[in-house]
């Protein structure tokens, strides 16, 4: 049973920076995506970053939504099943539930991150709760 965790939110000023952490355990697929989604409420879940690799000895590679380049920087421990999302310069409107989300790097997901997309949310099966990154003046 994979089970997804994310820690690491919590209340800075704007400018501040913060360091997400996304757990994964019980995976046992070779290749994988993983992807960061934030929703504030009332709005739909928004992609943030992911970073996806086809397997062992492949690269991985990210991508990122135009608020998140240059801002925030997604990495990761693939052997550890532990993601991150560095979070810097944050602003107002970067507050948002943060989500953690992954599942196989399958044809469709390769279809939208070789255009440099993230895939759409419902393309992953496997959800964390959520951690809460609150930015204030």
């Amino acid at each position: 049973q994979v089970k997804v965790v994310e820690s690491g939110g919590g209340a800075v000023e704007v400018g501040g920076s913060l360091t997400l952490s996304c757990r994964i355990s019980g995976y046992t697929f070779s290749s994988y995506c993983v992807a960061w989604f934030r929703q504030v409420p009332g709005k739909e879940r928004e992609a943030v970053a992911s970073i996806d690799s086809a397997g062992v000895g492949y690269v991985n590679r990210t991508t990122y939504t135009e608020s998140a380049k240059g801002r925030f920087t997604i990495s990761g421990d693939s052997a550890k099943g532990i993601i991150y999302l560095e979070l810097t310069s944050l602003r107002l409107e970067d507050t948002a539930m943060y989500y953690c989300a992954t599942d196989r790097l399958t044809i469709g997901k390769d279809r939208h991150l070789g255009r440099g997309a993230i895939p759409p949310a419902s393309d992953f099966a496997f959800w964390g709760q959520g951690t809460q990154v609150t930015v204030s003046s």
